[in-house]
């Protein structure tokens, strides 16, 4: 039986449209799914959107309209990103389904059950925009007046009835569980501004609202809406059929990985674990937090007015491309900057130049000089099998790096053998073999279109489309693309018939560019 892999998005709030941001997670959890289903598991990918809260209620007052009206219409909106992104998952879950309610009322009763849930009243700093109550000494009061949060956004202090859960409890079983589980929360950085937070003293935790009715009822008091990450959390186990634990998807729990934002990391890595095992229900295997994009060196953020628009960028530079180019240019869990410039220069280099110019120079050869057929290889010299051994290990190399998230570091060593291929074919020089040793220019040939094939199919987790492309090009059957076909177990046959070949990866021109300055 495959081994399972349940890989989660953050679940979106759709008060706004998408931006950058919500498309990294996405390309990133996406190229992680796919990366476990070529290697054989039985995967489920989540995505999702996150429709309660005060947020969502003000957004719909502003534009008169009922809340649920602004979410199915913002809701498609994520949708379609997640698909004009190449997204592959599974399911889209929104907050405002039914057996959504029923999950989240299912795991309140067991909170409640464990003695966890009471009411109180609450006093506290506020703000809408990040859903979520601040201690004071986590304010500032800046020259304006406004108070403000650590993210910068506006507090008011608020006073409500709410129910509250003892997070107070599960300090020191949440200290006990990272440290026995030290993979739980990734990267280190983040594991250890959750450690530093937890031991800092937790307090317990507001998880109704009484002074707004778009949420999920309490049970047993419809005066009160669940806290909206309470409702948004619990997402994770609906999708996978809870309260009912014989449901045929519930085999996927615990997740694998739930991939956020650096942003949220401290819902998913301390309310989320105590609210678990409080119901009594196993926890994730690990949070993974990634970094902020800066574009060009500033944060995007509404204010600033520099929220970039991913169907914009697909647009402008395809899928393939911008989803390769989020992955690499920025080492995945850091923060990092991008660029148009940075963005074009990947393209050229990376794709266009090197694997690109790769495929098209050694397909071309052997379309025109071996009758259009992969050609028979002689004896390998200590170059050949040198290269041909770099290429092999990829895939180890490639399953490490994934199992721990470190896409941009699994690019890298494919890229890094991508340029040592160039290099060989450039040092070998078939063309200039074509008369004088032709059986020497055909096993140089054969094994870069080898090597080509094996980038190829390590590169389908990021660009799939450029990837099956160029393995349509080596004429590889689709039952042969899985990393079960990697190394010598899949090699390519000599005498297989290849179509001509196309340039796959186009150079990006700026079109206000003038032509003469093109490169």
């Amino acid at each position: 039986m495959a081994e399972k892999y349940y890989i989660t998005t953050p679940i979106f709030y759709p008060n706004g449209k998408p931006h950058i941001g919500h498309a990294y997670t996405v390309i990133a959890s996406d190229a992680l799914a796919r990366f476990a289903r070529l290697d054989g598991k039985d995967v489920f990918f989540l995505s999702g959107t996150d429709e309660h809260g005060l947020k969502m209620k003000q957004t719909a007052d502003k534009e008169g309209i009922p809340p649920i009206e602004l979410a199915d219409r913002n809701s498609a909106i994520f949708r379609s990103m997640i698909e004009t992104l190449g997204g592959s998952n599974d399911e889209f879950i929104r907050t405002t389904e039914p057996r959504h309610y029923q999950a989240s009322r299912a795991i309140w009763e067991r909170m409640t059950a464990n003695g966890d849930i009471y009411l109180g009243s609450y006093g506290g700093w506020y703000s809408v925009r990040q859903e979520a109550y601040f201690d004071e000494k986590e304010t500032t009061l800046g020259e304006d007046g406004v108070r403000r949060e650590p993210l910068g956004s506006p507090v008011e202090w608020t006073e409500e009835e709410s129910y509250f859960f003892r997070l107070s409890a599960y300090q020191d079983k949440l200290l006990a569980y990272y440290e026995d589980h030290p993979d739980f929360i990734a990267p280190v950085e983040r594991r250890n501004e959750v450690v530093s937070f937890v031991k800092s003293g937790l307090k317990d935790l507001s998880i109704s609202r009484s002074t707004f009715d778009w949420g999920v009822p309490v049970p047993g008091d419809d005066r009160h809406v669940m806290y909206v990450w309470v409702d948004a959390l619990t997402n994770y186990i609906t999708a996978a059929g809870y309260p009912d634990t014989a449901a045929e998807k519930w085999r996927y729990w615990p997740a694998d990985v739930h991939m956020v934002g650096k942003d949220i990391v401290r819902f998913h890595a301390v309310y989320w674990p105590a609210f678990l095992m409080s119901a009594g229900i196993e926890l994730p295997k690990r949070v993974f937090a990634h970094g902020f994009l800066f574009n060009r060196g500033e944060k995007m953020s509404k204010s600033v007015g520099n929220v970039v628009d991913p169907f914009e960028l697909v647009q402008i530079y395809g899928r393939d491309a911008i989803r390769y180019f989020f992955l690499r240019e920025v080492m995945f869990g850091q923060d990092g900057n991008w660029s148009p410039d940075a963005i074009a220069n990947r393209i050229n280099a990376d794709l266009a130049n090197n694997l690109g110019n790769l495929a098209q120079r050694s397909l071309s050869m052997i379309f025109k000089n071996c009758d259009g057929a992969i050609p028979a290889p002689g004896a390998f010299s200590a170059e050949d099998a040198a290269i041909l051994e770099a290429t092999d290990a990829l895939y180890d190399i490639a399953r490490r790096e994934m199992d721990r998230q470190a896409i941009t570091k699994y690019l890298d060593a494919v890229w890094n053998v991508v340029a040592d291929v160039n290099r060989y074919f450039a040092a070998e020089e078939p063309w200039a073999k074509k008369k004088t040793d032709p059986a020497r220019m055909a096993t140089i040939l054969f094994l870069t279109a080898e090597c080509v094939r094996q980038f190829a199919i390590l590169a389908q987790p990021v660009m799939p489309e450029s990837a099956a492309k160029l393995l349509d090009l080596l004429a590889v059957p689709v039952e042969a693309r899985t990393f079960a076909s990697l190394g010598a177990a899949g090699r390519l046959k000599a005498g297989t018939a290849i179509p001509e070949p196309q340039g796959v990866f186009p150079r990006y021109v700026d079109p206000e560019e003038p032509k003469g300055k093109a490169s």
